[in-house]
């Protein structure tokens, strides 16, 4: 099992010893940091930022947002951070959901598998420069029919350091997630589960079946964003990061489309997720929190004395997570690289 460090992305401004955290991760031979974006901070420049003092780790994006970006403008950025970094760059992507895509981006949210599939496909044909980029999708248009008529195939002036740069997906539900063993390199879960793992197992091996599928489960990357707190008091962990939930479970969705609702909802707390959703919704932010149970934190969190996570660590070794995506500065990466190890 390998480790990352995610750096996610802040509001306030950015996260005090960022930096020494990422030199930290690189030292203790962690295999990749990662940032990502809402819609505050974006996602690849803090990384091209903490990136540039670093040598060997991968710089991963988690995630950048599709609808923020025409793929060409992706692929482009993709292929500068892949030769500045020298060919450490992970492009992972996401669909994020209607709030933010049409209410912040102010663009459709039509079909988000389609639309994955062709954003993926011309981001790969940026990045190989094999010929000028054409397209004639359903969501996409290389060069754009109409306008002036003037517009013509280009092909990136850029030369890649490599041919394909590895592609990541975010995904929560079964179709998304058979979409990453499909189609990409790997798959960046959030609130993963070991009681969920023959679920996603089953989703990741419809998609690895699929006709043209890129690659194998043995060389198909999954790296979870794990919460890691050592403590003795179980409850006194599990209550840092019940707010953190209660946020996603209620308030990171509507009501009606919630994706991180509908994660906990299959793991069994469909009415704790109904009861959180509709307190946190209703402003009782505080109220939400106190009614997430200890339980469902511990079912995608690592939490309480280093005895307890180590031993709850080998399940997480026998799913199909390769990495643990860690948060924190650096004593506290110094800490969990020690009781993780």
């Amino acid at each position: 099992m390998k480790l990352g460090y995610h750096l996610g992305y802040w509001s306030s401004g950015p996260p005090a010893g960022a930096g020494e955290a990422v030199l930290a991760a690189e030292e203790l031979g962690f295999d990749s940091v990662w940032t990502a974006e809402g819609y505050g901070s974006d996602a690849f420049t803090p990384l091209a930022w903490w990136g540039a003092a670093t040598n060997r780790i991968k710089l991963g994006t988690n995630i950048v947002q599709m609808a923020a970006r025409t793929p060409t403008a992706v692929g482009m950025t993709a292929q500068t951070l892949d030769h500045l970094s020298g060919g450490r760059f992970v492009l992972g992507l996401g669909v994020s959901g209607p709030q933010v895509v049409e209410g912040w981006y102010g663009q459709p949210y039509p079909r988000p598998l389609a639309r994955t599939r062709e954003y993926v496909e011309i981001v790969r044909r940026v990045v190989a420069r094999e010929e000028p980029v054409t397209f004639d999708g359903e969501f996409f248009r290389l060069p754009l029919p109409g306008g002036t008529g003037l517009g013509k195939p280009l092909k990136s002036t850029l030369h890649p350091v490599r041919r394909e740069i590895p592609i990541y997906l975010a995904a929560e539900g079964p179709k998304n997630v058979a979409l990453s063993a499909e189609i990409g390199d790997g798959w960046l879960p959030l609130f993963f589960s070991p009681k969920a793992d023959e679920f996603y197992r089953a989703a990741l091996d419809e998609g690895f079946a699929r006709p043209g599928a890129r690659r194998k489960p043995a060389d198909f990357e999954v790296a979870a964003s794990v919460p890691v707190i050592v403590h003795d008091d179980v409850e006194a962990a599990a209550n840092l990061i019940k707010p953190s939930l209660a946020l996603y479970i209620g308030g990171m969705g509507a009501k009606q489309v919630n994706f991180h609702h509908d994660v906990f909802a299959r793991l069994g707390y469909a009415e704790v997720a109904d009861r959180v959703q509709d307190l946190y919704l209703a402003g009782r932010k505080a109220e939400a929190a106190a009614a997430i149970p200890t339980g469902l934190v511990e079912d995608t969190s690592l939490i309480g004395p280093p005895a307890k996570i180590r031993a709850e660590l080998a399940r997480w070794e026998e799913t199909v997570v390769t990495t643990l995506l860690l948060r924190g500065d650096a004593p506290t990466l110094r800490r969990l690289a020690e009781v993780l190890a």
